[in-house]
């Protein structure tokens, strides 16, 4: 690992210190508690990874569900794992070794791909309030309006609209001028993080990171509410007390889901506007670090919990692992 100190980082206000890169401290203030810290998190990033991993293998190995519902879950777990990948590693890393230096470049990378990964969990979980409100509200059409192709264009919209939108931080970072030390107080790379070691007006920086938040994950909330408005009117107006409690109990894991992965990220983002005064810094980045890796540990569980096909497909995936291996060797 490089050794960087200020001195050698720092060569006068008129210099561009892009090219020492950046340190990462870590959760500041808790520096003497991150081995300790690495544990839970550790355990926690393995979970996501096992449980993701397990649920996108029931859901390729069962052809009865190979329906849109389990379509958008295996997306969702896809994104879950490649969001908590895109930070843990490097966390544990900086815990574990001290691996507190990246380049520049490496962290205009995690920062897009970090933000790119949360826009499109968000989208991916708008997808999934759609399909239980076409499943709910107009059950006899569900199969002619979620078509295969309708669900590949879902999947590149999604994608596209992720890139669309966090694609320009990586040319609004770079514009900038940086003269002191790239010193970053957290454990992964944020936009506004970076913007911050400018000498620059970051201004622009700063409409554009709210513009991209109201864009993405605000407009996908209020699209959530209206979708779910709807299912609640649907379910009431059903005559049978049997039926309504079926529907309620198809949209309880996708809500527990969207639950999990708002509450933490909004908690931590208007904590961090409104009372960054009054709450400590290191609570700021623990709660950034856990709303990376809680939701995409928690999902599997909660879906192979409540959902009787994911309990059913895991038992005829792991009935037949015998049979499988058998095959391939």
């Amino acid at each position: 690992m490089p050794f960087l100190s200020a001195h050698s980082i720092m060569a006068g206000n008129n210099s561009d210190t892009r090219t020492a890169g950046c340190l990462l401290t870590g959760i500041p203030g808790l520096e003497h508690l991150h081995i300790w810290l690495s544990i839970p998190f550790c355990t926690m990033y393995i979970a996501a990874l096992i449980g993701n991993g397990i649920l996108i293998c029931i859901i390729v190995s069962q052809p009865s569900l190979h329906e849109p519902m389990y379509t958008f879950l295996s997306m969702l777990a896809s994104a879950d794992v490649l969001l908590s990948t895109s930070t843990m590693p490097k966390t544990l890393a900086n815990f574990w070794l001290g691996s507190s230096h990246i380049s520049f470049d490496g962290c205009l990378t995690q920062m897009f791909f970090i933000h790119f990964l949360f826009v499109a969990d968000s989208a991916v979980l708008l997808a999934m309030a759609f399909d239980r409100y076409v499943a709910i509200c107009f059950p006899l059409r569900y199969a002619t309006i979620l078509t295969r192709n309708v669900i590949g264009r879902i999947a590149m919209a999604t994608l596209s609209r992720s890139f669309i939108i966090m694609f320009p931080s990586i040319f609004l970072l770079k514009r900038l001028h940086y003269c002191h030390v790239n010193i970053i107080a957290h454990t992964f790379c944020e936009h506004m993080g970076i913007a911050r070691l400018s000498c620059s007006d970051i201004s622009v920086n700063v409409w554009y990171g709210l513009a991209a938040a109201l864009l993405s994950t605000g407009l996908d909330i209020i699209l959530i509410a209206i979708s779910y408005v709807h299912i609640l009117c649907a379910v009431f107006r059903l005559s049978s007390r049997e039926a309504r409690a079926k529907a309620l109990s198809t949209c309880g894991s996708h809500v527990c889901v969207i639950l999990l992965f708002y509450v933490p990220a909004l908690f931590s983002v208007f904590a961090y506007r409104f009372g960054g005064k009054h709450i400590p810094h290191y609570v700021h980045i623990l709660l950034a670090n856990l709303y990376v890796v809680i939701p995409p540990m928690l999902n599997p569980i909660i879906y192979g919990v409540r959902t009787k096909q994911i309990l059913e497909g895991a038992k005829q995936m792991f009935a037949n692992w015998p049979k499988n291996l058998n095959k391939c060797s």
